[in-house]
């Protein structure tokens, strides 16, 4: 690889893609060599540079196209579009970083499959401080056990499709691994009615959408005469931008596999 990290960003003109081109930018030694959107785009076939940002690289409506000169792409698109992208990676044998959440399960045993020919990165949230969450919580859930009820909440934007996040189930994921349990058992997500009493052991997930809610997550325990509750607010894309860019540093030289933000982090399982 040259000294210049080339990054190609999928759904570049995007509010998360735009902060994935800064993020690239003040980065050093790495360039965004391609960008995609999507096919209805009013930024197909204009450079970057219109947006605002320092690179020059053409919008395609291609993924293929954005990967012509590229190292590595980060994918932070729409899951109807993960799947496309991904075959174009497989196909240029590019790595590449998934921040998008919301996948089917046909696309998640695709990227599956894919990582036995690129390494991939997957991971529901980029940012330092939720991944290390992620492992308080499990730690906590080892420690506490059922006589602390687990409720995870989240709070996005508006405009955020995918509920829960995918933040919030990888929480729960943590949450039944730190009791050796399995989350799709235990989960619960919709109560209502006269005479819904809670399950003991039960994981409990509750949402809100509105405003521009960037990302809140909280993970209580509750037990009977005290409470711990451990949260996560972000405030700014900007630390999930420079997390995936991290990402795609530490991706770049690995070997075919399937990995996660614990792995660039180094984080105990």
């Amino acid at each position: 690889m040259a000294d210049e990290l080339r990054i190609a960003i999928f759904g570049a003109t995007g509010r998360m893609g735009r902060a994935l081109v800064t993020a690239v930018e003040e980065c050093p030694n790495a360039v965004v060599s391609g960008a995609s959107a999507s096919a209805n785009s009013e930024w197909i076939g204009r450079e970057l540079s219109a947006t605002g940002a320092k690179s020059k690289a053409t919008v395609s409506k291609d993924p293929a196209g954005a990967l012509q000169q590229a190292h590595v792409a980060i994918d932070f698109t729409l899951p109807e579009a993960t799947s496309a992208n991904l075959a174009a990676c497989v196909n240029a044998r590019c790595p590449i970083v998934i921040g998008t959440t919301g996948q089917s399960d046909a696309v998640q045993i695709q990227i599956s499959e894919a990582s036995r020919s690129i390494p991939i990165l997957q991971a529901p949230n980029m940012s330092l401080g939720v991944n290390l969450l992620m492992q308080l919580v499990e730690v906590a859930a080892s420690k506490l056990d059922e006589n602390y009820d687990i409720e995870i909440f989240e709070a996005h934007h508006r405009n955020k499709k995918d509920s829960p996040s995918g933040t919030a189930l990888a929480l729960g994921r943590s949450a039944a691994a730190g009791r050796n349990v399995e989350l799709q058992a235990l989960a619960e997500h919709d109560r209502h009615g006269s005479n819904v009493p809670r399950r003991r052991g039960a994981i409990g997930f509750s949402v809100f959408r509105g405003g521009d809610v960037i990302g809140d997550h909280t993970v209580t325990f509750a037990g009977i005469g005290e409470r711990m509750e451990l949260t996560h607010r972000a405030t700014d894309r900007m630390a999930f931008a420079r997390g995936a860019v991290t990402a795609a540093k530490w991706l770049v030289s690995r070997s075919p596999g399937l990995y996660s933000m614990r792995d660039v982090l180094a984080l105990s399982r």
